[in-house]
């Protein structure tokens, strides 16, 4: 391995928490941040087969046990806790559209989102609170976690899942048929007025 693969590997062996590539640059004493992407993923690379492996989680690098290995090193039986059809809705509309407000998400599902629900996602690490929207009102805006992330198995948003692939789990369903029968609706009124000639007069008295 060259040097600065070597002192990366060093640096994340040693860190406390997962580590971004410019602030690696930083720690390395001002290495250009363009060598040590690259450094990292040589270094990843070289992990690839092995018990642990380098991983980007939202821009940030840390190491961590190989999938393939993870039962070896569970003492306790993981308890599975589902969400509820509500919380995995607001937070697949918080993933895709964050940062998003409580009205927001309510408008896009099309029903009232209980507090509760939002406090699940928070609980869990996969949600948090962003700030405020700069409107009247200023409510609170919410978007996701770096856990959120990690416990999906994502290196970034941009590898979410397309659509075509969640209205396949049926996720989307709900939401995708409200819009679609609020657009055939509304087209087929328009269409109704224009063949009825039901438009107002111009010109006329």
């Amino acid at each position: 391995m060259e040097e600065l693969d070597r002192a990366v590997e060093a640096a994340l062996f040693a860190a406390e928490e997962p580590m971004t590539a410019e602030a690696l640059a930083g720690f390395l004493g001002g290495a250009a941040v363009g060598d040590v992407r690259n450094a990292l993923r040589s270094v990843a690379d070289h992990y690839e087969k092995r018990g642990v492996h380098l991983v980007e989680r939202g821009k940030r690098w840390h190491f961590e046990t190989a999938p393939d290995l993870a039962h070896l090193l569970r003492r306790e039986k993981e308890q599975v806790r589902r969400l509820s059809r509500a919380a995995t809705e607001v937070l697949a509309i918080i993933a895709y559209h964050e940062p998003v407000s409580r009205a927001e998400i309510e408008s896009i599902r099309g029903v009232q989102t209980s507090g509760g629900t939002l406090d699940v996602l928070m609980e869990a690490g996969w949600v948090k609170i962003a700030g405020r929207r700069e409107v009247p009102g200023r409510p609170t805006i919410y978007a996701t976690t770096t856990e959120f992330l990690e416990h999906f198995g994502l290196s970034s948003r941009r590898d979410l899942p397309g659509i075509a692939e969640l209205r396949a789990t049926g996720l989307l369903d709900p939401v995708e048929d409200a819009y679609d029968e609020l657009v055939g609706e509304s087209d087929a009124n328009q269409q109704g007025d224009n063949a009825d000639g039901n438009c107002d007069p111009i010109g006329e008295d």
